[in-house]
């Protein structure tokens, strides 16, 4: 065989070795660009129901302190001993707290110092008060005014089908004197329907008024109560109308210029506002406020005035992606308000069980 044979069928076999590598390489790239674009494609059901939240705290939260009129004085045990407006009772006397009744009954039947234990922004404290007989009644109490249950409005987020999670608020329920976020306990996530709307102005945030019905058939059990929402697990979904699933954005999806919100704001009709989105914060970890925007739909600022309390967790959608929900208000601007990334909430939808 000459040399130059040699040469050619060594050339040839590089060539045919050399295209097997890049067949190799380029299908390993389509594997891997599809395996991210499946990633970045997560569906969701995009909401914009206003919803009502009826949830039990884990504990009994303090609402109140007062004064009790004994026999010879004016005292006041719970706060001498301590006891602060916001504080979620936990026990007394080793004895689990979950009503207000739980409360009475202990503190009538104890005839003595009891041992109370309370939470408070994620710390306890033991605290021993000394119940009084109050003079006009004649029953025992410590002076302080509670309750178990915290209910409001808010706005559906999305329904993630793959976790059966609604996701609404896009920011947690917190006893708004002590700004103490509430640990949920058995809550139900109910239909909603709005009667009125107070408008918003600047200083005075507005609010939708509504009511809460079909208790009995709630569209999901309240699970959890965090700074970036609240999270039921579907237990209802034909309760609601459903919109078409729309695709999830990331962060690096999302731009500054035109978008909508889904909201309520007559009835149960859900419609959609212009905004403008003006500022996207990219984060690297789970935060509130990832997004600024701007009412800019001559309707909803007519008739709301911008963003008002209720609105909270209205879905926003740009180039037909779901990127995040609203959160807050300015409180100076009712035109303008934050958001929170999409994907954050998703995350929180997967963590939930």
């Amino acid at each position: 065989m000459s040399k130059n044979l040699k040469k050619s069928i060594i050339v040839f076999c590089l060539t045919i070795g050399f295209i097997g590598a890049v067949g190799v390489a380029i299908n390993n790239m389509n594997e891997s660009r599809a395996s991210v674009e499946v990633v970045s494609e997560k569906t969701l059901i995009p909401g914009g129901q206003s919803v009502g939240i009826r949830m039990n705290v884990k504990g009994v939260l303090v609402v109140g302190l007062e004064e009790i009129e004994t026999e010879d004085s004016i005292v006041s045990p719970g706060y001498d001993a301590g006891i602060q407006i916001g504080d979620i009772i936990l026990s007394i006397n080793g004895k689990e707290v979950l009503y207000a009744e739980d409360v009475t009954s202990i503190i009538e039947d104890a005839r003595g110092t009891v041992d109370i234990q309370i939470c408070r922004k994620d710390e306890v404290f033991n605290y021993k008060v000394e119940p009084v007989k109050e003079y006009k009644t004649g029953k025992y109490k410590i002076g302080i005014w509670v309750k178990e249950k915290i209910a409001g409005i808010g706005t559906l987020s999305f329904y993630d089908p793959d976790t059966n999670v609604f996701a609404a608020l896009g920011h947690g329920i917190y006893e708004s004197k002590t700004n103490t976020l509430l640990e949920a306990g058995d809550g139900k996530l109910l239909r909603t329907e709005v009667k009125s709307i107070r408008e918003g102005e600047a200083g005075v945030p507005g609010e939708i008024r509504g009511i809460f019905y079909e208790y009995e058939l709630p569209l999901g059990e309240v699970k959890k109560n965090c700074q970036y929402g609240i999270y039921s697990a579907g237990s209802n979904i034909e309760g609601i109308d459903m919109a078409e699933p729309m695709v999830m954005a990331t962060q690096e999806q999302i731009e500054e210029g035109p978008a909508y919100i889904l909201t309520t704001i007559d009835g149960q009709k859900v419609e959609k506002f212009e905004i403008e989105i003006t500022k996207v914060n990219r984060q690297k970890e789970e935060s509130g406020k990832g997004l600024e925007i701007e009412v800019t739909d001559e309707r909803l600022l007519a008739y709301c005035g911008g963003i008002v309390q209720g609105m909270s967790g209205s879905p926003i959608i740009q180039n037909n992606r779901i990127v995040g929900a609203v959160t807050h208000v300015f409180v100076n601007n009712p035109t303008k308000g934050y958001g929170i990334f999409a994907e954050w909430m998703v995350e929180e939808c997967r963590n939930l069980y």
